[in-house]
């Protein structure tokens, strides 16, 4: 049984941590930190843990955070730098939520965030927490960074076609939708019911903070910088990223077997799940879960490859990921507490 500590747990992802961890066999939660909620119950503020978390909101000094194996940092960019060196020296392990961790490159990080790094060594040190890539390098981890929601759709979408080097990546395109948890617990006008409602938008065309982390994660695999275009949209849901991915293949004219290599590449990963030739994945499809769905298409038999990539940006996007790293990083089943199936309607 692992202490388990949550800083910010007043959010949408701090909420799903709590659902996932208070189900979880290994697991004692210790504290859950907010300001602005210390000395509240969490059941009063979220009454469907009622029963299964008893805990009130504790401020983050006085919560012993110190005291815990591990702890997650759910909270906005520029938190967890600064409370992080001060946790690991205590022998903490650390999951972060947010992207203070997830460049290597501190520069760029700081371009795209607007802020100085508070403790760039511990970006050095940091793994990039995308089990079905970094698995080995996970379960030694001090300081993890938990991937972006839509990062890890298109990471998940392009990576058998580049690490197989039959595409062009220089010309990647992603063209990336989600719903509007994704933008957080909080009162923004963008976000209202009447404003997302009935409509549809492109947003971050010129540059979304994801884009770095996306590219990074591509180049890794190319051995090589790639080139990608990234444009989200946010789409009248709560959850859900719907991810449709463009390639174009470097020799059309080869016999290739597409979904036999991404069947593959994700054979024994327990929350990939590639469908059958010609399907149509949808967000609806893994609500609630840890589980990444991915088709694959070649339209016409010509040359661009089209991977559709579906996730709940809440789960496999943000706090199951994060739960799955956990079961890594203490040697637990890697499925442990994330066994649930999605929810429909």
């Amino acid at each position: 049984m692992i202490k388990v500590g949550i800083v910010g747990g007043t959010g949408y992802t701090g909420v799903e941590l709590l659902r996932i961890l208070a189900r979880h066999p290994e697991v004692q939660l210790h504290a859950i930190t907010s300001r602005k909620e210390a000395g509240q119950a969490v059941a009063d503020l979220f009454p469907s843990l009622r029963g299964h978390v008893d805990l009130v909101f504790s401020d983050p000094g006085q919560a012993g955070l110190e005291h815990c194996d591990v702890v997650f940092f759910a909270t906005p960019n520029g938190i967890a730098m600064e409370q992080a060196r001060t946790l690991v020296e205590a022998g903490v392990r650390i999951i972060d939520l947010s992207a203070d961790f997830r460049i290597k490159d501190v520069a760029e990080w700081e371009h795209w965030y607007r802020m100085s790094h508070a403790c760039p060594d511990l970006v050095a040190e940091a793994i990039y927490g995308l089990p079905e890539v970094n698995r080995e390098a996970i379960r030694k981890a001090r300081v993890l960074a938990n991937p972006g929601c839509y990062p890890t759709a298109v990471q998940l979408g392009f990576l058998p076609l580049i690490e197989a080097g039959i595409v062009d990546t220089d010309h990647l395109i992603a063209d990336a939708k989600s719903g509007v948890s994704g933008a957080g617990r909080k009162a923004e006008v963008g976000a209202l019911f009447a404003e997302a409602a009935d409509n549809f938008k492109a947003y971050a065309v010129p540059g979304h903070r994801h884009l770095p982390e996306i590219s990074q994660g591509l180049s890794n695999a190319a051995n090589k910088r790639v080139g990608l275009t990234f444009v989200p949209h946010l789409t009248p849901m709560i959850r859900g990223i719907h991810a449709t991915l463009y390639a174009r293949l470097t020799h059309p004219q080869t016999e290739l077997d597409l979904q036999d290599l991404y069947e593959k590449r994700y054979r024994g990963e327990p929350f990939v799940d590639v469908l059958p030739s010609g399907s149509h994945p949808e967000t609806r499809s893994v609500r609630a879960s840890n589980l990444c769905r991915i088709a694959i298409h070649r339209p016409q038999g010509q040359d661009t490859v089209v991977v559709l990539s579906v996730i709940d940006n809440l789960v496999k996007g943000a706090a199951g990921q994060a739960v799955h790293n956990l079961n890594l990083m203490f040697g637990f089943k890697e499925t442990l507490g994330l066994e649930g199936l999605p929810v429909l309607p």
